[in-house]
């Protein structure tokens, strides 16, 4: 017992030892000479990219987070599949879903023309993610820049990490654990869903079996997800604003509105309850601690100095 309890005590030592090395490797100044326009550019991008279409705010943000949980912040999320590995793009989690790859490749295309093979593909994704949220009305933090591009991807990988929208609370937990975060930080990094949508087969469940639901929510819910077709028809993750990032997503959960199963998990009358309520109460308490959970999942295991490359194309390895 003693020796697992010290095998724990080590393993989380260095994991966290880890992490300090890596957020201590990215710097906001990164690009400041080598390619002092790359900032404005992907803000630029990023606001007329959510100016014509306001999903594609929740989608950018939704990449970065899809990439950071697969491997590490690398950008593995962009890449095609190839003779030599199934990538990312074809999981479950992402397949038909994942949407945005456009904007990045014009962002990249821009960077390129200004700074060639200096930008990589993951430190777009992170930028973008914080723009995305900016535009939506969202806080802002600091991005650390370095990150390198992964030369590989896994399919597998990214079905075995990415949290299923069908989880108890339980192993919400343990998902976000594994990956260093705190309940906590797993609470206010679900509030990212105060935007988006979400296909009708991933909360059909939800809407006709589960009873911690608000009936005239479960019932509007049921009129664009029948009960045995439309799997493809999309609802709002955040019923009242949708287009916002806001705190309106904790005021659903307190009002039995989650749309998704593991969203409503966060409040059913267990241990993340109050966590919950104090987000639904406080706007400015969610974006302080939203934004520093995002600064730590930037953080994720990046590919820095001479790891990885800076790929031309970001869908593909040069």
């Amino acid at each position: 017992m003693a020796l697992n309890s010290r095998s724990n005590v080590v393993f989380f030592s260095v994991f966290f030892s880890l992490l300090a090395i890596a957020s201590s490797q990215l710097s906001s100044d990164f690009y400041a000479t080598s390619c002092p326009t790359a900032l404005s550019t992907i803000k630029s991008a990023v606001k007329t990219a959510v100016s014509k279409e306001r999903r594609m705010g929740a989608s950018l943000l939704r990449l970065h987070f899809h990439d950071c949980f697969v491997n590490g912040c690398d950008a593995s999320v962009l890449l095609d599949d190839t003779s030599s590995f199934t990538g990312e793009k074809s999981a479950a989690a992402n397949v038909n879903s994942l949407r945005g790859f456009d904007v990045i490749d014009d962002i990249k295309s821009q960077l390129e023309s200004a700074c060639p093979g200096i930008v990589s593909c993951a430190d777009i994704l992170a930028v973008a993610a914080r723009d995305s949220v900016v535009a939506l009305g969202g806080s802002s933090w600091t991005v650390g820049l370095g990150r390198r591009d992964s030369t590989t991807a896994s399919k597998d990988a990214a079905t075995t990490d990415i949290p299923s929208p069908q989880l108890d609370l339980s192993d919400l937990i343990t998902a976000f654990s594994n990956k260093g975060f705190t309940t906590k930080e797993m609470v206010v990094l679900s509030g990212a869903h105060t935007t988006g949508q979400a296909k009708c087969q991933f909360f059909r469940g939800r809407i006709y079996n589960e009873s911690n639901i608000d009936s005239d929510f479960a019932t509007s819910t049921q009129s664009n997800c029948p009960s045995t077709d439309g799997d493809s028809n999309l609802s709002p993750l955040d019923v009242t604003t949708n287009v916002l990032f806001d705190n309106a997503y904790f005021k659903n959960l307190v009002n039995k509105k989650g749309l998704l199963h593991s969203d409503q998990q966060l409040f059913s009358g267990g241990s993340t309850d109050s966590q919950v309520t104090t987000y639904s109460t406080s706007s400015s308490a969610f974006y302080a601690d939203f934004s520093s959970a995002m600064v730590k999942m930037g953080n994720l295991s990046p590919l820095t100095g001479t790891s990885g490359q800076i790929r031309t194309n970001c869908r593909l390895v040069n």
